[in-house]
């Protein structure tokens, strides 16, 4: 009953205008990312293409944010920023879009959403926070439980479903034994990533070999260190430094021949792991944040009020072109569950490893229709007191177990 209230009340909304820009000053927005990688084109082509829709940037603006740069617009200002995958970097420019007044930090990725989080919880009157692109909220300390959060922040969280993911390698080959991972020690979605995978491989009766690093250059040494202790697969967790070196991986497990590569997004396939299984839709995680962006800056939501999302999903592509060059024969049961295939080069879901996701492009419709949508997603992950009292009380009896 009560959320239909919440619907009902955001939806009489739409009645008056499309947001406050005419009536308040203009804001500035600051979009963070650690570096620049296909998927992040995507997430962050999700978020533009919902302000060109709702009329917060036009096409000539896009054109300039399309190259990232800032844009003093007509109605949003926005604040550029690339941490060229540097941590101290990532620091840096944290601190300077909040010298330079952003209202709303938009960030992509785990590591640059945890120094935003960490940096803005400490201000007195703190910018908006909303994430995309982050696989572990709770694990990073960005959020305690979807409801259970800094007022100033919400966001989307990337699902990755590891259980399942460990299980294809059962699926690819019953008699594995030895399986190794590879994480940065740094990158807290890396860590959990890593020990997620050793938990769900023990499970299943395999042994886990473990390996960390520092930087990309780290990533040949770390991956002969697993071939040389006998892994018959390697399993990739969540983490850019990982997912940006994964040819380097690739092409060293290849090398050495027999040991297929597996990581934990479908899309990885683009960057010749052998099978990508989990994660798939970036381009949607865009369109949700942004979905949180509009609803704050036309003041129809209380961030605070916001649960963090999560949509659950799981997607299996096979690059048959790799599997080939490491001579690994892929199993008619791995090939049964897989939803697309790389192979001669093509990709059977036809799209290109630049933007390589199918359905990048938003439902032509009405901005009253659209809107009556957004409103209503929104309506449906807005936190009760009830639920903030149930997850209050399901970590209590965490932290008293531990």
């Amino acid at each position: 009953m009560l959320r239909r209230l919440l619907l009902a009340s955001a939806l009489i909304m739409l009645i008056g205008p499309l947001g406050l820009l005419a009536d308040t000053e203009k804001p500035t927005v600051a979009f963070l990312r650690y570096g620049g990688t296909s998927l992040m084109s995507l997430a962050e082509k999700g978020i533009l293409d919902m302000l060109e829709a709702y009329g917060f940037i036009s096409a000539e603006e896009r054109v300039v944010l399309n190259r990232a740069e800032d844009l003093d617009g007509e109605k949003l200002n926005v604040l550029y920023r690339d941490a060229g995958f540097d941590l101290p970097t990532a620091n840096i420019m944290v601190e300077d879009v909040i010298d330079r007044g952003a209202d709303v930090l938009v960030t992509l990725t785990t590591p640059v959403t945890q120094i935003a989080a960490n940096i803005t919880r400490e201000l007195d009157d703190p910018p908006a926070l909303i994430f995309a692109i982050v696989t572990t909220p709770y694990f990073a300390g960005i959020a305690d439980a979807p409801c259970i959060k800094d007022s100033h922040i919400a966001g989307t969280q990337t699902h990755i479903p590891y259980e399942e993911f460990v299980s294809t390698l059962k699926v690819q080959d019953p008699d594995l034994e030895v399986v190794g991972t590879i994480f940065n020690h740094s990158e807290p979605n890396s860590v959990y990533g890593a020990e997620q995978i050793a938990a769900y491989a023990n499970e299943l009766g395999m042994r886990v070999e473990m390996t960390s690093i520092v930087t990309t250059a780290d990533l040949q040494i770390a991956t002969d260190a697993l071939l040389n202790k006998g892994v018959e697969a390697i399993a990739i967790p969540a983490g850019l430094t990982i997912v940006i070196g994964l040819p380097t991986i690739v092409e060293t497990a290849t090398e050495y021949g027999g040991v297929p590569v597996f990581s934990i997004a479908s899309q990885h396939v683009y960057r010749n792991a052998t099978v990508g299984a989990g994660f798939y839709s970036v381009y949607r995680e865009g369109v949700i944040a942004a979905r949180m962006l509009i609803g704050h800056l036309n003041d129809d939501i209380d961030l605070g009020r916001t649960a963090v999302n999560l949509t659950p999903g799981f997607t299996v592509a096979i690059n048959l072109d790799t599997a080939a060059e490491q001579d690994v024969e892929i199993s008619a049961e791995l090939l049964a569950m897989a939803d697309w295939l790389i192979e001669n080069g093509e990709s059977t879901e036809g799209v290109t490893p630049e933007l390589p996701e199918h359905g990048i492009e938003l439902q032509d419709m009405p901005i009253e229709a659209r809107r009556e949508a957004d409103l209503a997603f929104l309506a449906e992950i807005y936190c009760t007191d009830e639920m903030i009292s149930a997850q209050k009380r399901q970590l209590e009896t965490q932290w008293t177990e531990d």
